[in-house]
Parts: structure tokens; sequence; C-alpha cells
């Protein structure tokens, strides 16, 4: 019997969650074009969610880059075809390892940053006072995160993309003893612009769900300090499975929409 409560209490968790998740996107689309615009506040968060990570994509889009060739380039010399390892590492960052690294990790560190923020925020009682004073909390706090993260993510992703085939080529280049030249110009032969679009409209996808996670995450803190560790510990879990998880779903639907 404790066990069939403890299951019912984790499934109403889950629908409050997910349904808590779906009424604030509502909301924040429906705000999106309310005035202020708060374009200030929009590039701060261009700074923070963008400048200040991407380091960290680029470091892990290198090296990505650099182990996809190497593995792909050993396995591909048993049947003659390492001259073929460019569009393999082509294809597979651009579609998924590019947006999906991204989101990963940046999202973590975005989102995570944007619950403690929201959080402490909630628990300390500022978005009450902002309500209390007829502030639309949403458009001024929400608002700028998710217009920022849908600009920052793309670029952040093209960015990933490209050093990763940079990190590709000179492996096969310096390792494997492959000409530069035939690495990107069977990029070029084989990769379309659809494939690039892919992974673009995917990290636009990301920037949404990883925003509003953390979003609605710290928006719902409640217990103080413990109650702010517990949900931003929640949210780097929570935007690593949506990512993971709508990655496939986008992939099915671009696999019927352009294939």
């Amino acid at each position: 019997m404790t066990g069939a409560h403890s299951l019912r209490a984790v499934g109403r968790d889950a629908v409050a969650w997910y349904g808590g998740l779906a009424l604030l996107s509502v909301q924040v689309a429906r705000n999106l074009a309310l005035p202020p615009s708060y374009l200030e506040l929009v590039a701060r968060q261009i700074d923070i969610i963008g400048v200040r990570s991407t380091g960290v994509a680029l470091i892990a889009a290198l090296f990505t880059g650099m182990v996809l060739a190497l593995q792909t380039a050993v396995n591909m010399a048993r049947f003659g075809a390492e001259g073929y390892v460019g569009p393999v590492v082509a294809l597979s960052i651009l579609r998924e390892l590019g947006p999906v690294l991204t989101a990963i990790l940046v999202g973590g560190k975005v989102a995570s940053g944007i619950t403690a923020e929201l959080g402490s925020m909630q628990v300390t009682e500022q978005i009450d006072a902002l309500r209390a004073l007829g502030v639309n909390y949403l458009k001024k706090l929400v608002v700028p995160r998710i217009l920022a993260a849908l600009l920052v993510f793309p670029l952040v992703t093209i960015l990933a993309d490209v050093v990763g085939l940079i990190g590709g080529m000179l492996v096969v280049v310096f390792e494997r003893d492959v000409d530069a030249y035939l690495y990107w110009n069977t990029i070029a032969y084989w990769v379309v612009i659809r494939d690039f679009l892919t992974g673009i409209g995917k990290s636009v996808v990301f920037g949404w769900l990883v925003t509003l996670i953390g979003c609605y995450n710290g928006l719902e803190t409640s217990g103080g300090t413990e109650g702010l560790g517990r949900s931003t510990t929640d949210t780097v879990v929570q935007v690593a499975m949506a990512v993971i998880v709508s990655d496939f779903f986008l992939t099915k639907l671009f696999f019927f929409l352009f294939w």
C-alpha cells in the first residue's frame, strides 16, 4: 500500500511539473509581444548565456570532432574509405553532436544559474514584491532570458559545428595522412544545407526548453536554501533529459519534413 501511494505521489508530481511547464510556456509566448521590450535585459542575458559560456561549448566541440574523426578513420581504414571520414564527421556534428552537446553543456550551466537566481528571489519574496507593485514579473524576469537563449543557442551551435569540423580535420590530416582538400571537398559534396538547418532548428528548440526549465524551477522554488539547492540540482538533470528525449522526436520530425 505504501509503495502504491508513493507511485501515485510521484505520478502527481510529474503531471504537476509538466503541466506547470506547459502553462509557463503559454504565458511566456503571450508575453513576448507585450511592452515594454526590456532590450537592456536581453542584452545582459546574451552576455551571460552566450559570451560567458562559449568557451565550454567550443572546447567540447573541438575534442568531440577529434575523437569522432579518429574513431571513424581507424574503422573506415579497414575498407579503404578514409577519404570519406569528412562527411561522416560533418553529418554527425551538424545534425546531432553540435546542437545536443551545446545544449547539454551550455544549457546545464545556464539553466542552473537561472534557477539559482530566480529561486533566491522567490525564497526571499522579491518576486512577491514585484507582483504587489503590479510589475509583470514574467515579462521582466523570464522573457528576456528566453529571447536571449533563442538567439544565442543557434549562434553557439554554429561556432561549435565549425570548431568540431576543424578538430576532425586536424586528426585526419596529421594522424591519418588524409589530404585536407579531400576532407573539405567531400564534406562540400555530401553535406547539404538541410543537414545544417536541421541542427540549427534543434538548437532553437533546445534553447527554449533549457531556459524554460531553468525559469520554471526557479519560480517554483520553496523551502529556503535547502529547497534552492534541490531545485538547482533537479534543473541540471531535467535539462539533460529534456534535450536527449526531445532530440529523438525532433529528429523524427525533421526526417518527416525534409527527407
